[in-house]
């Protein structure tokens, strides 16, 4: 797991980009966002990222508090 900060969205499309803390630009698509059972996305929103072992994110989500933690 690892975060970001929202850079760019696009509702229409559902896909955008995250900024790491390293300023790491990095896509993501339509289908890691609708993996994360998210609705909506906003420009500076901190994010958490499931990446694969290409480094291509597969998951866009909020952590929460307590059991399971993840927001959807």
């Amino acid at each position: 797991m690892a975060q970001g900060s929202v850079h760019t969205f696009e509702p229409a499309t559902g896909a955008g980009s995250v900024l790491l803390d390293d300023g790491l630009e990095i896509p993501f698509s339509a289908e890691a966002f609708e993996a994360g059972g998210l609705r909506l996305l906003r420009p500076g929103q901190r994010v958490s990222l499931d990446r694969d072992a290409d480094g291509t994110i597969t998951r866009v989500y909020l952590r929460g508090i307590g059991e399971g933690e993840t927001i959807a």
